[in-house]
């Protein structure tokens, strides 16, 4: 999801480098700027060991495209403003919005067609 936040100022053709979007904690993750209090986040740290080897590793993924599917499975959860993540989290945020976190199914279910009136 950080990588799809992060792209996004590209994919609206604002900007064709993520770090050059103003608002952006991008530059601050590539050590282009200073962090000044940016949390470095689980996904973050799991890129590596050091400073210098996740940010090699965060450039690499900013310069892959976001699969086809993987773009359209975020924005049907934003699109219901439902929860994404693992189950856990999920039953999480279900349990203290009390709300269903999931995705619905765009349309709803068919009807089985209506008994035939078979009288004479």
């Amino acid at each position: 999801m950080h990588r799809y936040i992060e792209l996004n100022p590209v994919r609206a053709r604002m900007v064709e480098n993520p770090a050059a979007y103003r608002w952006s904690s991008c530059p601050a993750y590539l050590g282009q700027r200073p962090t000044s209090g940016l949390g470095e986040h689980d996904a973050w740290q799991a890129l590596g060991t050091t400073q210098a080897e996740r940010r090699s590793h965060w450039r690499a993924l900013l310069d892959e495209a976001l699969p086809t599917d993987q773009l359209a499975e975020i924005r049907a959860y934003l699109q219901q403003q439902r929860a994404l993540g693992r189950d856990d989290f999920k039953a999480m945020v279900e349990a203290k919005t009390r709300r269903f976190a999931a995705v619905r199914p765009a349309h709803r279910p068919h009807r089985p067609p209506a008994p035939q009136d078979t009288s004479p």
